[in-house]
């Protein structure tokens, strides 16, 4: 059996893939130790006595970098670079500030070390690395007794062997990440802030992966990768900053997939759990980018596109010494998570949503969680106290700023980059993602949305839909026009066979292996780069001229710059069929629910409804795992697969 596990920073998603159908379950997460909420998941599926597959997203990664958690982790590069990482680019988040926040440098200076083996951009050797060089350093991080070293040394992307000899002078059974494998590209910065995070927080992943291993010692488990593959587990105890978008690349993997059953591929994804949410575009494909951030960070490994803010059902709303109500982005979280869980936690929007009767208190989780709606509204009605408001009034309010909140995160990823949602299919999924749908929808102009059969935990159901992959990066530095056809193809092979090599050390078939490549290119000057798919550099070079006139609004007559190649190497892509989801969704008693004081509307079960029939609003379609909220003026049809199609009425346009 198959089956994909998503730990969320509130829940813990599994399905179940048997070859045939599905299965779906959710718990609630365990923050201290995540294998406990999947264990506990296992039992109460009653697998865990089978032999299992399975495909994690994981947030510990995630967690230790926004918590600043990470291990005891010494820095280690060129002579007269110990401060590299301190100074960064020098950017001011806050530019009119004339007194910004002091932060902390990554790595304290006491732990910054310098050392020999420094080659120049034409990859000769500046200084060399002496054995009392190596002798030097072994002491003194042997005195400093960290639990990782980061090594990232200039230029190592062209010779590698340096930073491979500071590894083999440090003790065996140390966590050790060199940034030529780490991120083998220019921009020192860069490649040193991913090559420290991966080692910061590596030890604290490894140890996890480990214990989950030993919780489950016959099941095969793979780990999702921030690009939207899998790896096996013992690569990714090593590759930590590749899974910090571990939960969502699953997302979006998963929404691809159901779409794509329903012959949609144009598609904004709105992914609403219970801490954050993330938004995406996918227009065909998965789009990758190397310039991420993760808690202020640069992250610049490959990982899916999208923009995360803190808005979930679990953001917690309150009055500000300004009398004014604000949500987010603080969360209550798995505990005590919101008022109407009944564990004391303050007013959310999932408290909102219950007061607003758009969620039904008795059928939470498919009946297994009764919420608490006399804690929901004690917790509103000391906000509405506060804003002079009555309880109604303040739900909606939070319901409104949570919305725009979400509504400007979706206008980041398509208006801003010159692209018309009204094009597009709103997707959204997560556990409460199916509740702002429609609002979010009219805010953008859109006419088009779509909840998907499994949504809330079609993270997890994107676990199974991922194929082992690779994503292989290697820094050029040319211009276009200075190279053939054939020198980018030839470097192209050499990344292709190193990803080959390393899925082909996994168990996958050779000639199952496909290859895609992509070049990051810029004009001649530029800071930042756009990734075009390759075909051949005349093609290539008018495909950037329109991409950077689309995301930009003009194109430059200046010579374009091939920055870095990469390679994707990917496996097979796994047969997932989407029947049986329907048949896991639990049944429902009841025909009306107050929802306004002068309004009602009706309530359905997801598994009840026919192929076809349509639903107009105001509705509530509830399943065990997530609600569908069908505003007034908006249509919803079941197609065949199981997805909900929901259209605004041209009326209301």
């Amino acid at each position: 059996m198959w089956l994909g596990v998503d730990t969320g920073g509130t829940f813990t998603d599994f399905v179940l893939f048997d070859g045939q159908s599905l299965r779906v379950h959710k718990v609630l997460s365990t923050p201290d130790a995540p294998e406990r909420a999947i264990i506990q998941g296992i039992h109460a599926l009653g697998i865990h006595d089978v032999e299992l597959s399975l495909m994690h997203g994981s947030t510990v990664a995630t967690n230790a970098v926004l918590e600043g958690k990470g291990a005891r982790t010494v820095f280690v590069t060129n002579r007269g670079l110990g401060d590299v990482l301190t100074l960064g680019r020098q950017a001011r988040s806050e530019l009119y500030n004339l007194q910004p926040e002091v932060k902390p440098p990554p790595v304290p200076a006491p732990l910054c070390l310098e050392t020999g083996g420094r080659i120049g951009a034409d990859g000769e050797l500046v200084d060399p690395l002496s054995d009392d060089d190596l002798t030097a350093l072994a002491t003194a991080i042997d005195k400093l007794r960290p639990e990782a070293v980061a090594v990232c040394l200039l230029f190592s992307f062209l010779d590698d062997q340096y930073e491979q000899r500071i590894r083999d002078a440090l003790p065996q059974g140390m966590f050790v990440s060199l940034s030529s494998e780490v991120l083998p590209v220019y921009r020192e910065y860069e490649r040193g802030i991913a090559t420290w995070l991966n080692a910061w927080v590596g030890p604290l992943v490894h140890t996890y992966l480990q214990r989950l291993q030993a919780e489950l010692p016959t099941a095969s488990i793979s780990v999702m990768q921030s690009s939207g593959g899998t790896m096996d587990v013992a690569s990714a105890g090593h590759s930590a900053v590749n899974m910090l978008l571990s939960g969502p690349a699953g997302g979006l993997n998963g929404a691809r997939h159901v779409a794509a059953a329903s012959d949609i591929s144009q598609l904004i994804t709105f992914d609403m759990g219970g801490t954050s949410t993330d938004v995406a575009l996918i227009d065909g494909a998965i789009e990758l980018s190397g310039e991420g951030y993760v808690a202020g960070y640069p992250v610049s490994v490959p990982m899916v596109d999208l923009h995360t803010i803190g808005a979930g059902g679990g953001s917690i709303a309150r009055v500000d010494a300004g009398g004014l109500l604000k949500v987010g982005p603080e969360s209550a979280a798995a505990s005590p998570g919101p008022a109407c869980y009944g564990g004391g936690g303050p007013a959310t929007v999932t408290d909102a949503n219950l007061i607003l009767g758009r969620l039904c208190e008795t059928e939470f989780l498919g009946g297994t969680m009764q919420l608490d709606r006399a804690s929901a509204e004690q917790r509103l009605s000391e906000l509405a106290r506060q804003l002079d408001c009555n309880l109604q009034e303040v739900a909606a309010g939070i319901i409104d700023i949570a919305n725009e909140h979400m509504s400007q995160a979706l206008r980041v990823i398509s208006v801003e980059r010159g692209i018309d949602p009204a094009d597009f299919t709103l997707v959204s999924f997560g556990g409460a993602g199916g509740l702002h749908v429609c609002a979010l929808a009219e805010s953008l102009l859109m006419s088009k949305a779509m909840v998907p059969v499994g949504g809330g935990v079609l993270s997890a159901l994107g676990m199974l839909a991922a194929p082992r992959s690779r994503q292989i990066t290697r820094s050029i530095g040319q211009r276009l026009d200075e190279l053939s056809d054939q020198q980018i193809t030839l470097r192209a092979a050499a990344l292709s066979a190193q990803g080959s090599h390393d899925l082909q050390g996994e168990g996958v078939s050779k000639d199952e292996l496909s290859s895609e490549l992509f070049l990051d290119l810029r004009y001649l000057g530029q800071s930042h780069a756009l990734t075009v798919p390759w075909s051949s550099i005349a093609q290539v070079t008018e495909q950037f001229h329109r991409q950077h006139e689309q995301r930009y609004g003009h194109r430059l007559e200046l010579a374009v710059e091939l920055v870095s190649l990469r390679a994707s190497v990917s496996g097979p892509q796994p047969e997932l069929s989407l029947s049986g989801v329907l048949s896991e969704i639990a049944k429902t008693s009841g025909a009306q629910r107050q929802v306004k004081e002068d309004a009602r509307v009706r309530l359905l079960q997801r598994s009840e409804l026919m192929v076809n029939q349509r639903i107009s609003g105001p509705a509530l379609i509830v399943e065990p795992l997530a609600t569908t909220w069908v505003a007034d003026g908006w249509t919803a049809v079941t197609d065949g697969v199981g997805n909900l199609l929901l259209t605004r009425e041209l009326a209301t346009q």
